[in-house]
């Protein structure tokens, strides 16, 4: 999810599902069975994900990922583009057949919908739903926020596709699942296990106002707010955060800032070749366990949390070895309770595409059992 700007209204909730869709294209996509194979794809502000997806006849997995494919979003005029050369791709693989069949699309995208269109300011170009349906045949387009697709993927997810970063004594107890990640911003979204199927409840978490927890951690607010009158937690929690804290820190240090990008930020700091680039990813490391300590409070997240996002995996070791257990447990009489919630480490990967789908086809079965 990206940087807040004018986004209070930038969560596209399950009860606001369909986008674009009017009463006599559902009766046209009922046409289109959903054991059909469909498209599925998470768009975030650098990579987007697209799969052909179809229901999964059994297993732990509701839907089987048929084709994949990561796309650079800065390399592509738009999603519609993107999801035509997708589609074009087929034709090259056994699911050939499929590409003058698909009907439906889901998408997970941070962002709101105004009118025809997706808004995300993280997205280096506007996302045009009837583009994308006149462009493929699409009767039906779902949106879904993006880590609302992540969090409702995350029930399907074994523990042997996870890195423990804390691990709890005791196995995680049934309750309510924090899925929170930094990338192009800083997502958050909570699923709910329950029966029929679980919900989920996406977040703006990332806009809490950024809560230091030393004096080092004060000096940068005070920097930072310099820039901004609210400085939230995505405000350092994210690949532009990481750089607004090497700029920050390089400041109080009195050094150059001579990183220019966030990965730069990560690859020094990982090499050991800017001490303002190591600290720098010492706080992150030390921020983001605050913050996953005190959503863990909020929500009650008793089975567990899930560290998703394009950062962490990168930095996988440095953070075990770092401040955040120490910051995630630093909750006074509340230790005892954060040591019984496991924090585990998933590779953002398909899970979007997989959630998105999954949401999706659960949606249609709801609505068509309620028609």
């Amino acid at each position: 999810m990206g940087e807040a700007g004018n986004r209070q209204q930038a969560t596209v909730s399950s009860d606001t599902l369909l986008a674009g869709t009017r009463s006599a294209d559902r009766a046209a996509a009922s046409a289109a069975p959903l054991d059909q194979p469909f498209l599925a794809a998470d768009v975030g502000g650098t990579h987007a994900r697209i799969g052909l997806v179809v229901r999964s006849s059994g297993g732990a997995q509701p839907v089987q990922v048929l084709h994949y494919h990561r796309y650079i979003c800065a390399d592509w005029p738009g999603l519609a583009a993107m999801l035509q050369d997708f589609v074009a791709q087929l034709g090259d693989t056994a699911h050939a057949p499929a590409q003058g069949r698909i009907r439906h699309c889901a998408v997970a995208c941070a962002g709101y919908v105004l009118d025809d269109a997706i808004i995300n300011e993280n997205l280096p170009w506007p996302v045009s739903i009837g583009e994308i349906r006149g462009g493929l045949g699409i009767q039906r387009l779902a949106v879904i926020n993006d880590f609302e697709a992540v969090a409702y993927a995350s029930q399907f997810i074994a523990v042997d596709e996870t890195r423990a970063i804390i691990d709890a004594a005791q196995p995680a107890a049934p309750g309510p699942v924090l899925v929170l990640g930094p990338g192009t911003g800083l997502g958050a979204a909570v699923l709910f296990p329950g029966q029929p199927r679980a919900q989920v409840l996406a977040t703006e978490a990332g806009q809490i106002s950024l809560a230091p927890g030393n004096e080092r951690e004060i000096e940068i607010l005070r920097l930072l707010r310099r820039e901004r009158a609210h400085v939230s937690f995505e405000d350092a929690l994210s690949g532009p955060g990481l750089l607004k804290l090497y700029r920050a820190l390089s400041t109080l240090r009195g050094s150059d800032a001579r990183q220019p990008t966030p990965a730069a930020v990560t690859g020094a700091a990982l090499a050991g070749s800017d001490a303002a680039a190591v600290e720098t990813l010492q706080v992150f490391c030390g921020l983001l366990g605050s913050f996953v300590g005190d959503l863990a409070l909020i929500y009650g997240a008793r089975g567990g949390v899930y560290l998703a996002g394009g950062i962490l995996p990168q930095i996988h070791s440095f953070l075990q070895t770092s401040a955040f257990a120490e910051r995630y447990f630093n909750k006074g009489v509340m230790r005892a309770y954060l040591q019984q919630i496991p924090v585990r480490l998933i590779e953002h990967g398909q899970l979007g595409v997989v959630g998105a789908a999954a949401w999706f086809l659960d949606q249609e079965h709801e609505q068509g059992q309620g028609a």
